[in-house]
């Protein structure tokens, strides 16, 4: 099959070759063997670095985790600072998300051997001049060793761009331009000859694995923006709180009483929805406003109903997902789990559908709600 055709991604993986093969041209032999030295070792030194990041990452992980666990920090108090809500949101993400913590020290140890690398070469490259000294310094034939040079180096870059568009194919083979990418034949050879058989099943089944489980976590953090956004409790919704769970004995039983209040007290607010669904129209509000217009969608009793429950000491999330719509199909949904501490467990509740029945921990919760994954 013939690769070379107007695809664009072919003629940039050309141009890439070309451009190098022309500057080796003009820099002659030395200055281009120099340039290869400096990519081939600049690689090698990567692909080390990465393998190394990896190996101290997966080491250091448990014992990250160990010392965080030992720091004990509490859930910081509703009255407590945005940054301070912020600093323990990364804290408990470090803590409990495995696949974060591992990437994240990663990346730190990755950056931290790179500068050492980069520095190494950088003196390796000055130190470099008697194996370059035996190469043409002037004339024709430098000027074509250079360009043969540098054609090999254009080669080698045109390669790892291949092997970036691949691993992107592979992570997100419906994403933006991944048809179009595979529609190159230069492409395609590259990476079937060459980029594949050498990274085996890491780029095609391990890493679209790893990149889902990470969206994962991510998703469980970013779910957790509302502890920050919503950190300030107005002194209506905490004495309104207080007053719902008095008597209540347990977390469990102030849990039910703030589901019974707030899936009684607050309509669904449809004419929301539909400003949403036919102009586009998104009304944000606060836990107060809730509290105060007795109207909402779904995310808007979740917010509520977490504020109320933080307000009387529950430990207490957001989540979103999906949630059955009764006619067979799901659409965007948000609801709440709180914990039992005479459990020891998270159990799902969900305010917005308590006049449909009683969603405070049913069984069989997971059927009709999906978590964002």
């Amino acid at each position: 099959m013939n690769s070379l055709d107007a695809n664009w991604i072919t003629v940039a993986l050309l141009v890439i070759v070309a451009v190098s093969l022309l500057q080796g041209l003009l820099r002659g032999a030395k200055g281009t063997a120099r340039q290869l030295f400096g990519f081939v070792a600049g690689s090698a030194f990567t692909l080390l670095s990465i393998g190394a990041a990896a190996w101290a990452a997966a080491e250091a992980s448990p014992r990250v985790q160990a010392w965080l666990v030992a720091k004990d920090w509490a859930q910081p108090k509703p009255d407590a600072s945005s940054w301070i809500q912020l600093g323990y949101t990364l804290f408990a993400g470090m803590r409990d998300l495995p696949l974060l913590r591992f990437s994240v020290l990663m990346l730190i140890f990755y950056f931290a051997l790179r500068l050492l690398c980069e520095t190494v070469i950088s003196l390796l490259i000055r130190a470099g001049g008697t194996p370059f000294a035996l190469l043409p310094s002037g004339g024709a034939a430098s000027r074509v060793l250079g360009g043969a040079i540098g054609a090999a180096l254009g080669c080698g870059r045109a390669l790892l761009v291949t092997a970036i568009l691949f691993a992107y194919c592979s992570l997100w083979p419906k994403g933006p331009y991944a048809d179009y990418i595979q529609q190159s034949g230069l492409y395609r050879q590259a990476a079937s000859q060459i980029i594949e058989p050498a990274a085996g099943a890491l780029i095609t089944e391990r890493l679209p694995v790893f990149a889902a489980q990470m969206q994962s976590e991510l998703n469980q953090l970013w779910q957790k923006r509302y502890d920050i956004i919503d950190a300030d409790l107005p002194e209506d919704i905490v004495s309104a709180a207080v007053s719902i769970t008095e008597g209540a004995e347990g977390d469990k039983a102030k849990a039910r009483a703030l589901y019974d209040w707030v899936g009684s007290r607050i309509a669904y607010d449809n004419d929301k929805v539909i400003a949403y669904e036919e102009r586009g129209e998104w009304r944000e509000q606060t836990p107060e406003d809730t509290f105060r217009t007795r109207k909402g969608v779904c995310i808007d009793y979740a917010r509520l109903y977490a504020a109320m429950a933080r307000a009387v000491g529950l430990n207490v999330r957001v989540v979103t997902g999906l949630g059955y719509d009764g006619r067979g199909g799901y659409g965007p949904h948000a609801w709440n789990e709180v914990w039992l501490s005479e459990e020891n467990r998270w159990a799902p509740l969900d305010a917005t559908w308590a006049s449909t029945g009683d969603w405070f921990d049913p069984e069989g919760f997971q059927d009709t709600h999906i978590r964002q994954a």
